[in-house]
């Protein structure tokens, strides 16, 4: 599906955005091996998390949705079923990696696979814990997908991950609750915590010092109502047009706050963007409240170390902005990019480029020169919802209109996504 996008004027008005996709994936899993029924509203609308509905009802859960509500009947830890035919991932990253975390304790053998852009993506960062802990594991070319996950008991490890990776840590931390005592994960940079959170909401030990993390094996765990906080990467698209758009104004409503995702916030208003937090509080252990954005001239600035880690989905659109800004966007330490659902630096920069605006890129990371004019141009999403979202935006500010090339993709991880920049479009 291809979608043209015309200049905007300024964007108006508040909005609901659909639940956090990471926060809805773990709290679904966890579901899937508590004890009783899990109800969880404003579950995400995307496809990704579609899929890991998808692979739990293979596995034996009940699973009930209406809308945005999913209700689930908890099977315990011991109490999977061995599906009877390949689970699918489709394109979703999340799924695959956490999901092999319970599927490695299972008593049956398991295959789990998906499209063709998840099958490009390399799993040996969680094949290589998993195997230490004692699961057999077989992929193409010994770490592409599909993968074939021979459950056996696993035993504790401590793990340090070689790379920041919220989705392995994950991983790991799943398949140590069905190990005997404690198992360690040490993180060189800190990634989300929404895992860490979620275990402690269904019952689970967990203790975090600083970069290390470790979870008690075993644990029963029980069946909750929850709610899930609207998803702040999914806002970081509309917070970046309204900055883009001359006289601006939008409130954000019930977003996720937490610090770990947060930084976003924090690097806008380093960039010199009025981004203000009207209000917080809490729910289930997670920060949640209502963000405002408006117009205003941007710095422009540099993401790199911790920065990059925390900011890592949002990068495509930070680099929209950074064109604009007075002096420009630097990227560094991002090589996760590169293995994403595409190539996003090579997009990024392919986009940028077709948009007339200067840009360099090396293995790691790109930089974009700042006051710079977005010019009309076909701009393609290279089948990456992140990336057909941020050039969408990028397009609402430009002279002439933009088509987007495989526009579709943004229903990956945000079905309403077009229907909600009309509303605040106009």
């Amino acid at each position: 599906m291809d979608v043209t996008i015309g200049p905007a004027g300024p964007l108006k008005g508040e909005v609901r955005l659909p639940g956090d996709k990471s926060i809805s994936h773990r709290y679904a899993m966890l579901a899937s091996i508590a004890r009783g029924v899990t109800t969880i509203r404003n579950y995400s609308t995307g496809a990704d998390c579609a899929s890991t509905l998808g692979c739990l009802e293979s596995l034996g859960v009940k699973v009930e949705r209406e809308g945005n509500t999913v209700r689930l009947e908890g099977r315990g830890r011991e109490g999977l079923s061995k599906p009877a035919s390949m689970l699918d991932a489709g394109n979703s990253g999340s799924t695959i990696r956490m999901l092999s975390g319970i599927l490695a304790a299972q008593p049956f053998t398991s295959v789990i696979g998906g499209d063709e852009s998840l099958s490009r993506r390399p799993m040996r960062r969680i094949m290589t814990p998993l195997e230490q802990m004692g699961a057999r594991i077989r992929a193409r070319d010994a770490q592409y997908p599909p993968l074939e996950i021979e459950g056996r008991p696993l035993q504790p490890i401590t793990y340090e991950l070689p790379v920041a990776s919220a989705q392995v840590k994950t991983c790991v931390l799943f398949a140590g609750l069905f190990a005997p005592g404690e198992t360690t994960l040490i993180e060189p940079l800190r990634t989300r915590d929404h895992t860490e959170i979620a275990l402690r909401e269904f019952g689970a030990e967990v203790a975090v010092q600083g970069k290390r993390i470790t979870v008690m094996g075993r644990p029963e765990l029980s069946g909750l109502d929850l709610e899930v906080p609207g998803d702040l990467s999914s806002a970081a698209f509309f917070l970046a047009a309204a900055l883009l758009a001359p006289g601006s104004r939008i409130v954000i409503e019930q977003v996720g706050l937490n610090p770990t995702r947060a930084a976003l916030l924090d690097f806008l208003r380093l960039m010199g963007a009025p981004v203000r937090i009207l209000s917080v509080g809490h729910r289930h252990g997670e920060l949640v409240g209502d963000v405002e954005a408006a117009y205003g001239p941007l710095r422009g600035g540099v993401v790199e170390g911790q920065w990059t880690a925390a900011l890592i989905d949002e990068i495509p659109v930070l680099a929209v902005l950074g064109a604009t800004s007075e002096q420009g966007l630097e990227v560094r330490d991002a090589r996760e990019l590169r293995i994403k659902e595409t190539d996003r630096i090579a997009a990024v920069e392919e986009n940028l480029k077709r948009m007339g605006v200067a840009v360099k890129s090396w293995q790691d990371g790109f930089s974009v020169p700042g006051r710079q004019r977005l010019r009309a141009a076909e701009l393609d999403s290279f089948g990456d919802h992140r990336i057909a979202m941020a050039f969408t935006v990028a397009a609402l500010a430009t002279e002439g209109p933009c088509t987007i090339r495989g526009a579709q993709a943004a229903r990956i991880s945000y079905p309403e996504f077009f229907d909600t920049l009309r509303s605040l479009s106009g």
